[in-house]
């Protein structure tokens, strides 16, 4: 009798070590955030989801929103629909019109049709024709569809045409705007760096749940939510037809789309929301591309 107890407090004690080894391999998956990875190439087709923006699409498949706008025939103020599908590539196009002579817009035509429809990018029609954002044309307009001085050979017509998108692509600001004056968004140490080639897309703050969170230049808000995998609480601003910033895992949020904000104000709090800590998540993007965003801050 006395055997059969010691061999059941032995299956007994046997049976909680093997429990304590299970609890003490346990491993747990280290959270991952969208905001510190870069874009990744998507489907070539994309269906809006409700409380979405044209802007919080391009910023999750990592492209300018006027590329989206272009691609789907979308004009400001580019409001968009849950259901609609959207392409995220740009079209393919077969044999491109002829370039060179101009253009008579008709009634109900767009810049970004009208570029689409000859087989040129609407920054280069924009720019040969002198129009400024937000691209507005009017019935019976003339526009040049090649750059100044293209017509004089079909040789020179090709070198032009490469060497001004790539000028146009490196210019700086729009005629009429002003340049921006950035400013930190909030306080606190950096405890991740803007990587070009890798992970981090911008740079986390760290700091105290609560602590305020600030535009860091004047703009309009294009997305407040949570709808994007990895940010948290996330709000877009768009400063001008050039750059957009980002603030990630915020708490409460003071601002909602469509809120017209100053450089300073005060638009969020700290928070750990789609995060493992507290801290801010902060990006800018020029044409779409993320930027450091040390190269626009003050310096400390």
């Amino acid at each position: 009798m006395l055997r059969a107890a010691a061999n059941s407090t032995g299956l007994v004690v046997l049976g909680l070590l093997l429990l304590v080894g299970s609890c003490s391999a346990r491993t747990y998956a280290p959270v991952k955030e969208r905001g510190s990875a870069a874009p990744q190439p998507d489907a070539p087709y994309r269906e809006v989801r409700a409380g979405e923006t044209l802007y919080s699409i391009a910023w999750d498949a990592g492209r300018d929103y006027r590329e989206l706008a272009a691609w789907n025939d979308i004009d400001p103020p580019y409001v968009i629909h849950p259901g609609q599908r959207l392409r995220l590539q740009p079209p393919a196009i077969g044999r491109k019109p002829p370039r060179g002579g101009s253009h008579s817009v008709a009634k109900g035509e767009t810049l970004y049709g009208i570029a689409r429809s000859r087989g040129l990018r609407y920054q280069d029609l924009a720019l040969w024709n002198g129009i400024a954002p937000p691209y507005t044309v009017f019935p019976g307009q003339q526009l040049r569809l090649s750059p100044p001085g293209a017509e004089a050979s079909a040789a020179a017509t090709g070198r032009n045409a490469r060497g001004t998108e790539a000028r146009s692509t490196a210019a700086s600001l729009p005629a009429g705007e002003e340049p921006l004056v950035w400013s930190w968004p909030t306080d606190g140490a950096i405890v991740a760096r803007f990587a070009a080639s890798g992970p981090n897309k911008g740079i986390d703050i760290a700091g105290n749940a609560g602590q305020p969170i600030r535009a860091a230049a004047p703009g309009e808000v294009v997305y407040e939510g949570s709808g994007l995998r990895g940010y948290g609480q996330l709000i877009i601003v768009k400063h001008n037809a050039e750059y957009l910033s980002a603030y990630a895992h915020c708490a409460a949020t003071y601002v909602r789309e469509g809120s017209v904000i100053k450089a300073g104000q005060k638009i969020a709090e700290m928070g750990s929301t789609g995060t493992d800590r507290t801290k801010l998540h902060f990006e800018i993007r020029r044409r779409g591309i993320p930027v450091d965003p040390l190269e626009f801050l003050p310096k400390k």
